[in-house]
C-alpha cells in the first residue's frame, strides 16, 4: 500500500472507528465526555493548522513578501467555510440548526454538518502530501503525522455525530453508516486538492494556508462554542491542551 493512499485514508478510518462507538455506548453521550472530546479535537486541529500548514506556508516564501500567501490563503479558507455554512442547511452536534430553511430531515442535516467538518481536514492532508512530493521543505512522514493527528481527532467527532443520530431514533447500523460514510469526503477532498496543488506551480503556499483557515474556522465556529457552553467548560479546555500537545509532539517527532 502506497504512503500516499495510506495518508489519504487514515482520517476516514478515524471517523469510522469513532462512529462505531454507537455499538458500545448508550443512546446519549455524557456531557462531560462530549466536552473533553470536542476540546481534544479543537486542540489537534489548531496545532495541525499552525505546525503542519501555516509555518510551512511561510517558510516557502522569502523576505517580507513571505507573509502574503499565508495571509491570503488563511482568509480565503475562512471565507470559503463561511460561505458553505451560510448556504448549507445543517445541524451542529449540539442540536442547533443553522443555514437556510430546508425540508431536509434532521439526519440529513447532521450528515451535512459532518461533511462541512471533514472536507477541510481532507484538504489539509492533500496539500501536505503534495508538499512532500514537490518540495524539499516537506516529507511524507510529516504528511502521515498530520493524517494521524486528524484521524485521532476524527474518532471523537465520529462518536459525537453517530450518538445523536442513534438518540434521534435511528438504528445503530444506520447511525454508524452515516457517521462513517460522512468521512469519505476526506480522501476524496484530499485527492482533488493533491491533484490541483501538484498541477499548478506556485499555488502550494496558498493551498496550505487555505486548508489551515478552513480548519480553524471549524474550530472557532463549531467546536469551541459547543464545549464552552454550560457547566464544566474547563473540561473542554483541558481536552484542548491535551490535543494540542499531542499533535505538536507528532509533528515534531514524525515531521
Amino acid at each position: 500500500m502506497s504512503p500516499v493512499f495510506t495518508a489519504l485514508m487514515i482520517p476516514f478510518l478515524g471517523t469510522a472507528l469513532g462512529s462505531a462507538f454507537v455499538f458500545f455506548m448508550k443512546k446519549e453521550m455524557p456531557a462531560l465526555v462530549q466536552k473533553v472530546l470536542l476540546g481534544f479535537a479543537s486542540g489537534v486541529m489548531v496545532a495541525a493548522s499552525v505546525w503542519s500548514l501555516l509555518i510551512p506556508s511561510m517558510e516557502m516564501g522569502q523576505g517580507t513578501g513571505a507573509v502574503i500567501p499565508p495571509t491570503v490563503g488563511l482568509l480565503a479558507g475562512f471565507a470559503f467555510l463561511l460561505l458553505i455554512d451560510y448556504i448549507t442547511p445543517h445541524i451542529h452536534a449540539s442540536g442547533e440548526a443553522e443555514g437556510p430553511r430546508s425540508s431536509l430531515s434532521r439526519t440529513a442535516k447532521l450528515a451535512l454538518a459532518v461533511t462541512i467538518h471533514n472536507f477541510p481536514e481532507g484538504m489539509a492532508v492533500g496539500v501536505a502530501i503534495a508538499g512532500a512530493l514537490s518540495s524539499a521543505n516537506f516529507n511524507m512522514a510529516g504528511a502521515l503525522a498530520l493524517a494521524l493527528g486528524i484521524a485521532i481527532q476524527n474518532v471523537p467527532e465520529g462518536a459525537i455525530i453517530s450518538m445523536p443520530l442513534r438518540a434521534a431514533g435511528n438504528s445503530r447500523w444506520k447511525a454508524f453508516a452515516i457517521g462513517a460514510l460522512s468521512g469519505i469526503v476526506e480522501p476524496i477532498g484530499g485527492a482533488l486538492v493533491l491533484f490541483l496543488a501538484t498541477s499548478i506551480l506556485g499555488i502550494m503556499p496558498y493551498m496550505l494556508a487555505f486548508a489551515a483557515g478552513a480548519m480553524l474556522y471549524v474550530v472557532v465556529e463549531e467546536l469551541v462554542p459547543e464545549y464552552s457552553q454550560g457547566r464544566h467548560s474547563n473540561i473542554g479546555t483541558i481536552g484542548f491542551a491535551l490535543g494540542f500537545a499531542l499533535m505538536m509532539v507528532l509533528d515534531v517527532v514524525l515531521g
